[in-house]
Parts: C-alpha cells; sequence; structure tokens
C-alpha cells in the first residue's frame, strides 16, 4: 500500500500562479475518477462475454466495435476495462499518462502484426467456413438454438448481394429485414425478392407478369393549399362538385391503367389521404392490385429491387417508370396475418429480403439483431479476408508474445507493455468464470499449451476444457479481433489524456 500512496502524495499540494490557486492533485483525481467509472461499466458488462453469459449491455465503445465490425461488441469493452485497470496500478507507481499512451500505442501495432500472422486466409467460395464464422457469432445470442436455420440464411442473402470476385465491402442496405409478428423464429425465411408488411387494398391478391408502378402522389381530390372552407348553397352545385371529383379521379385511374401498370404501390402520404375510395372503386373494376401506405423509407430499396422509378406525377406515369416482376401476391401466414410477396423480378438489383417471424416483438428484436451480426461477420471476412481462432486463443497467445517483447525494451516502456500484455488475459479468464470453471487454473494451463506452441488453443465451453478450438470450428474474422484491440486501446489512451473537468450549468 505505500507503493500505491506514494503517487498522490509527491503530487499534493498547490501554488499560486498569479495570484490563483492551482490544484496539482486534480490531474491525478481527474484520471483516478473517469478510470473507476470506466471499469465500473466494464465489470457490469464482463458477465455477458461467450455462449454463457448474460445478454448485452452496449456503451459508445460497443458502438464503435459495432459499426467498424458488427461483432465483438462484449470483448471491447471488458478488454477497455482490463487495459484501464492495468493503467490505475501504473499510475499509482508514478508513471507519467504520456508513457503509459506512448507504450499502448507500441503494443497494439505490435499486436495486430502479431494477430495477422496468427490467422488463415479465406475464400469467400469457402461456403462451410463462412456457415462456421456465422454460427459462432450466433453462439452467444439468445437465439442460439436456432443458429443451423439463422447462419446459412445470413451466408446466402451477403452471397446474394455481392460480386464474390471483385466486393470489398457489403452495403447491409441491400438486404431488407422484414419483422412480422406471429408463428415462430423457425418460420424465418429469405425471399428473392421483396417483401412488404402492408395489406392489399382491392379484391385482386395475385397478379402473374405484373407491371408495377410506384406512385408519391394522391389518388384523392384536390385541396386548396390554404386551409379554406367551400360553401355549397344548393343541391344543383353539390351534385356537379361530387360529378367533377368523379371525373377527376376517373381520369387519374385511367391513365394509371393506360399505361399498363396493374401492380399500384402508393407511398404513405403525410398531408391527406393518400387515395380515397373512389379511387380504389375505380382500381379495383380495372383489376389493379393496390398496396397502400408504403414508407418513404422503403422506396429507395423498393425501387432497386424492382426496377421501378417513383413517379411525382400523373403527367409522368409512363409505361417506362414501370417496375415488372413474374409474380406479386399476397400470402396468408397460418392465421397471423397476411404478407405481400414480389418475386421474379425481371431487372433485379443485388436485393434480398428476410422475414423475420416470431411469438412476440422480444423474439423477434432479438432475432433481427442476431441475424444483423451473422451478416456483419460475414461482411468483415469481405473486407478482409481472412479467419483466426476464437475461445480465448488469440487473446492468451497476444499476452505472451508481446511479455516477450516486453523484454526487448528498456525502462518504464518495457513495465507498461507488459502490464498491457498481462490485460489481455482478462478475456480467457471471463470466458472460463462464465463457464462455471475455474479461471485461475483454466488460464494457467491455456498459458502453458501456447508456450509449448499450440497457438490454436482455447476455452471449450461446450465441453467445459481446453482443446483445440479450430477443430471445434469456433472461429471469428481477423477483422473483430483487431478492431476491437485497437478501439479499446485507443479509448483508454483518450481517457488516460482527460485530466480536468468543466462542469457545465
Amino acid at each position: 500500500m505505500p507503493e500505491a500512496m506514494m503517487a498522490p502524495r509527491a503530487l499534493s499540494g498547490g501554488k499560486h500562479k498569479g495570484g490563483a490557486y492551482v490544484d496539482r492533485d486534480k490531474p491525478a483525481q481527474i484520471r483516478y475518477s473517469n478510470i473507476s467509472a470506466a471499469k465500473a461499466v466494464a465489470d457490469a458488462i464482463r458477465t455477458s462475454l461467450g455462449p454463457k453469459g448474460m445478454d448485452k449491455m452496449l456503451v459508445e465503445l460497443s458502438k464503435a466495435q459495432d459499426v467498424e465490425a458488427g461483432d465483438g461488441t462484449t470483448s471491447v469493452v471488458v478488454i477497455a476495462g482490463a487495459l484501464l485497470d492495468s493503467c490505475s496500478r501504473l499510475l499509482q507507481k508514478g508513471i507519467h499518462p504520456t508513457i503509459i499512451s506512448e507504450s499502448f500505442q507500441k503494443a497494439v501495432d505490435r499486436g495486430v502484426v502479431i494477430l495477422t500472422d496468427m490467422s488463415s486466409p479465406v475464400l469467400l467460395s469457402d461456403r462451410e467456413t463462412l456457415l462456421n464464422s456465422a454460427t459462432t457469432s450466433l453462439c452467444s445470442k439468445v437465439v442460439s438454438q436456432y443458429s443451423s436455420l439463422l447462419a446459412p440464411m445470413s451466408v446466402d442473402a451477403v452471397m446474394r448481394v455481392i460480386d464474390p470476385a471483385t466486393a470489398t465491402s457489403v452495403d447491409l442496405h441491400d438486404i431488407l429485414v422484414v419483422k412480422k409478428l406471429g408463428g415462430t423464429i423457425d418460420d424465418c425465411e429469405m425471399v428473392e425478392g421483396l417483401v412488404l408488411t402492408q395489406r392489399v387494398c382491392t379484391s385482386i391478391t395475385r397478379v402473374e407478369k405484373a407491371k408495377i408502378g410506384l406512385i408519391q402522389f394522391c389518388l384523392s381530390p384536390p385541396k386548396t393549399d390554404m386551409d379554406n372552407q367551400i360553401v355549397v348553397s344548393d343541391y344543383a352545385q353539390m351534385d356537379r362538385v361530387l360529378r367533377e371529383e368523379r371525373a377527376y379521379i376517373l381520369n387519374l385511374v385511367k391513365q394509371v391503367k393506360k399505361s399498363g401498370c396493374n401492380v399500384l404501390l402508393i407511398q404513405k402520404s403525410i398531408l391527406r389521404d393518400a387515395m380515397s375510395d373512389l379511387a380504389l372503386h375505380f382500381l379495383n373494376k380495372m383489376k389493379i392490385m393496390v398496396v397502400k401506405e408504403v414508407e418513404r423509407e422503403e422506396i429507395e430499396f423498393i425501387c432497386k429491387t424492382i426496377g421501378t422509378k417513383p413517379i411525382a406525377h400523373i403527367d409522368q406515369f409512363l409505361p417506362e417508370m414501370l417496375g415488372s416482376a413474374e409474380l406479386a401476391e399476397e400470402v396468408h401466414l397460418d392465421g397471423s396475418g397476411k404478407l405481400v410477396k414480389i418475386t421474379g423480378c425481371s431487372s433485379p438489383g443485388k436485393t434480398v429480403s428476410i422475414v423475420v417471424r416470431g411469438s412476440n416483438k422480444l423474439v423477434i428484436e432479438e432475432a433481427e439483431r442476431s441475424i444483423h451480426d451473422a451478416l456483419c461477420v460475414i461482411r468483415c471476412l469481405v473486407k478482409k479476408r481472412a479467419l483466426i481462432a476464437g475461445g480465448g486463443a488469440p487473446e492468451i497467445e497476444l499476452a505472451l508474445r508481446l511479455a516477450e517483447y516486453s523484454r526487448t525494451l528498456a525502462g518504464m516502456e518495457a513495465y507498461c507493455v507488459r502490464a498491457y500484455a498481462d490485460a489481455l488475459e482478462v478475456i480467457p479468464s471471463t470466458l472460463a468464470e462464465n463457464a462455471g470453471l475455474n479461471p485461475i487454473s483454466t488460464v494457467t494451463e491455456l498459458r502453458n499449451r501456447h508456450a509449448q506452441g499450440e497457438k490454436t488453443a482455447g476455452i471449450n465451453v461446450r465441453k467445459g476444457g481446453i482443446s483445440n478450438i479450430l477443430e471445434e470450428l469456433v472461429v471469428q474474422p481477423l477483422l473483430v479481433s483487431i478492431s476491437a484491440l485497437t478501439l479499446a486501446t485507443e479509448t483508454v489512451r483518450s481517457i488516460l489524456k482527460i485530466d480536468d473537468v468543466v462542469n457545465t450549468r
């Protein structure tokens, strides 16, 4: 304890600078309070790591990891917490924050090289490897028992929207995840085409050789620009207003029919009804299938999928603005509602739809989040085509190699890099703890196996021991591990730089 108290005692006291009192203790106190706050969050999240951990709590750091890699959101916070713990001890020993920060940067640069050397290259044509990566990601989710259904669906969805030969990333906006309450996760499916949750308004619920128009104007009587009232004094005038209204709407519907359109999608209007009952009546007579209340956010995806163009005015409603598909139909979902499916698009953009089913909102949202993580894992492999072992293997290997590296350095740097290496053991230790194993004996044995050259030895949570984790097919993209390490280190270095807090009123 005397050693721990040395730094604060050395810093105590203050001096007058230009008549103002300057508290020398304050920068140190601010650092300790920031470290304590961040460690508290990391400790709370530790329990959610691995397949047997509790569910996730996300903070800003894990959001950054989610954007970059899409997976490893818990690991990044746990690593940051362990590094902050090391910082706290190094600061108490009187080491300057700048030296700690620079040493940690050296360690992470070396760590990225070590991880890259450990990884094995992946071909996007190797479906089995992609499935193993997606399955590993799904194992720590609530819906892990459905990984045999969701993993192939995620892999197929990504491979449909990219060209494996030339792709360097995946735009996940090309994969539409549609949530529909009812059924179970077993009813989830991937559709090559467009899926809409809106209901069909007319009696025509199935159209083959569909010509699809997407309108952004209203099929209802025009209104004045301002909120005016028109007073009709006699029945003849009233009759004339109704006749004019009828003729106006009939003219609009005739122009729609003239273009050859037989499926009409109508964007949701916030000003007035997008379609009047009279327009619906005429469209039904002309055998046109109508889907209204299409959300603005869905427009871009719809246009890309079926090759249509949004039409803002009736004068632009021409045959070349229409998209085409083999089949548009309303599908019944075993008593739990209906969906509109448009399949067999003649000029399909590289898009795909995934329908997520579940018995309640929580299950659906969890399934959607799990599918998103699996899609992100495949995206990571498209960005950086390399895989690494999971189960704590990369972290323990990093700890060993960085400890060796620290012995080649001199002075305070060596001490800080060694502390960085020791902090990385938190991942295997936490995995063992959450799996009900003895963390100390498990990590010691794991360290021993790696020292003997078994780079892929990791914690096998299913069997409750240590085994070759690659043989167990527990793998993750290299980008996930590199991203977690670099983001955690950047966050810790940022916290070290804070030496004062300005209170806002």
